[in-house]
This record gives C-alpha cells, structure tokens and sequence, in this order.
C-alpha cells in the first residue's frame, strides 16, 4: 500500500488541482475514457475539487457496458444447451439481457462458471473434455491478448471442445465515434492507461490532429488523473491537439509487444456494434479464420435479430458523455444494483454503479 499511497497523497492532490485552477481561463469538458478512472473521480471527489470551469464528462469505457445485448443472449442461450459450460468473469452474470442474465440461466440449470482468467477456463475444459466448454470474452485491448494466448493454448493442447464467445472491443474507433457525434461536447481525451500498456500511443497521434483534441494518456489513482487533467487543461489553453504521456510508469510508446503480437496472432480489427455507439468500424476484434474451430460463433451458430435496449434505461447517453448519471431520473430509483435497468449499474467499472456507490447521498 505504500506505493499507492504515493498516488493518493491529499496533499499531492490539492497542489496539482491548484494548478489546473490556475491553468483554467474558460470552461473545458473533457472525457476520461475508463470506467477505473470514472470510479476514482467519484470516489475521491475529484469532480468538486477542480471546480466548475472544468467539466468532467465519463465515457464508454467499460467492456461490460458495452457489450451488445444480442451477444448477452447468445451467451444466455449457449449456457442453457446440454453439454456445454459457459465460463466467464464475474461482472458478466449479473448484467441484465432481454429475457434474463446468466444468474437467471444458471438458476434454470445452466452450468455457468466464475473464472478470473481465460486459461481458468482453458484448464477446464482439458479436466474435462466430455464436454463443450465456452468462454464468454470480454473486454478492450487489455484482456485480449490473455484470451488469444489462452486459444493458442486450447489449439497446444487439442482441446477440440474448448471456444471462445469474443465481444473484444477496441477503444481508438469508440474515441472516433465520439468525436464524430455532432451532438457531442469533448474538447479533449483522458485516455486509458491500460489499454495503451498493451497498444502504445501510436493510434492516437492521427486522432488528436484530426479533431484538434488533446489526448493525455492517464492512470487511475486521483494523482494520476489530477495530473491528466492539468497536462489536458494546459493543452486546450495553448491551442494544442498533441498526445502526451501522462502514465510513463506503465506506458511506453510502443506498448507491450508480447502482447500485441499475440492479440495479432489471433484476432483481426472488425466492424462490430457497441452498445451505445452503434457498429463502429474496425471497433472490434474477431477470431482469425486459422483458429475457426475455437470460435463460437461458428461452432454454435445463430441467428438473433437485432434486440432494443429497454426505454427507461438511458445508458446509450451515459456511455456517449451525453447524461451524467446523476441527471438520470432512474438512478437510485428505478434503477439500483439490486434491480439494475442497464449494465452501467452492474459493472464495477460502470459510470452509473459509481455514482450510486459514491455519490448519490451527496
């Protein structure tokens, strides 16, 4: 604890939001991209402390958020089909689906497991080869490369009953789509320091001179983030568009290249849908055909229409920066973690299950 206690020093804190005071001469919105930096912002207060010259807006950055309801029911179903074990991570089963979440299925029967890696479920499968294991995989640039590494193992080992049912997402197409909206109101990026650990800063040079906005590449303790904002801030006051690197402890330029070549190894950029954004292009990643018998969507094939999002949830504005969950008339209301409309109330990186833990009796 002592090393995050560096990172979570008040006094650190109070001197560099003294700064980004000092650099403030107008009013800025800008968006931090993860949902790990959404909850140290409503954890720590961040948002009071920097005063209201600064507008803090939360994006998409949480996988589990983000993953399409016609994938939660795929999951869903495949679970309920004899002979088969659907493994995935813990915030997936309680996310609600059109017509139940997995807790529901594994009421029903279904054999549905709590695994914290992908090769826990790859070990499975090998215990138990009688039958068809799945792993519902989630997550951006970050975990994707354990899920490749955990297929090359699965194709090592000639488990020919182990799959993987992938909704991979790629956070540069989602900062795009944002940018893009002409509803939207980001003057600049806190981007996620995770995801630039595996993949550099090398996609967002282009996106920051395209749209003339800063990109500071960001950690998630309250220092981390406060010094974020002040090279942001500073950024936008100069009339600057750069990307800087404000996580050098974990991120270099090039990233990890163990992990990138295994991600390229196994998966392709493709255009998939988010929830909230619609199908972005090259948005996701998708098995490469030469590991097509660990594919589950091809393995298990179906054919769902498109699903609507139910209407009193308005998660599609909370995951655009549009609605601050606070300003969501359900939450803490209609919408709870005990009776969530939406994933954001789920998730433990989601922006509404945050302002519900550290905020609503504000």
């Amino acid at each position: 604890m002592r090393h995050l206690d560096v990172y979570r020093d008040p006094r650190a804190v109070k001197r560099l939001v003294a700064a980004v005071r000092r650099a403030t001469t107008r009013p800025w919105t800008i968006m931090e991209i993860c949902g790990g930096q959404t909850h140290s912002i409503a954890r720590y207060g961040l948002e009071d402390l920097i005063g209201e010259d600064i507008t803090l807006v939360h994006g998409p950055g949480c996988p589990v958020c983000v993953t399409p309801l016609e994938v939660l029911e795929k999951a869903r179903r495949l679970a309920l089909q004899p002979d088969v074990v659907l493994h995935t991570y813990g915030d997936m089963l309680r996310v609600p689906g059109v017509h139940g979440d997995l807790l529901d299925a594994r009421a029903r029967g279904a054999d549905v497991r709590i695994v914290l890696s992908a090769l826990d479920a790859v070990r499975a499968a090998a215990r138990d080869p009688a039958r068809h294991h799945v792993f519902f995989a989630v997550g951006f640039e970050t975990t994707a490369p354990a899920t490749a590494m955990a297929i090359e193992h699965a194709a090592q080992l000639g488990l020919d009953r182990f799959s993987v049912l992938a909704s991979h997402v790629r956070v540069p197409p989602a900062m795009e789509a944002i940018l893009s909206d002409p509803d939207g109101r980001v003057d600049g990026f806190l981007a996620a320091g995770h995801v630039c650990t595996i993949e550099g800063d090398a996609d967002y040079h282009e996106l920051a001179a395209r749209f003339s906005a800063p990109i500071v590449i960001t950690g998630f303790e309250p220092l981390d983030i406060v010094r974020g904002l002040l090279a942001c801030v500073r950024q936008l006051e100069a009339g600057q568009h750069e990307v800087d690197n404000a996580y050098p402890r974990a991120v270099r330029p090039e990233g990890n290249p163990v992990a990138r070549a295994a991600l390229r190894r196994v998966f392709s950029p493709a255009d998939v849908p988010w929830r909230g954004l619609g199908v972005l292009p090259r948005g996701g990643l998708r098995i490469r055909p030469e590991y097509a018998p660990f594919d589950a969507e091809l393995r298990f094939p179906m054919s769902l229409d498109p699903i609507e999002e139910p209407k009193a949830c308005r998660a599609n504005e909370v995951l655009r920066g549009l609605l601050a969950p606070l300003d969501c008339p359900e939450l803490g209301r209609g919408c709870t973690p005990e009776h969530p409309l939406g994933a954001p109330m789920v998730s433990t990186e989601g922006a509404c299950a945050a302002y519900y833990r550290y905020r609503r009796m504000a």
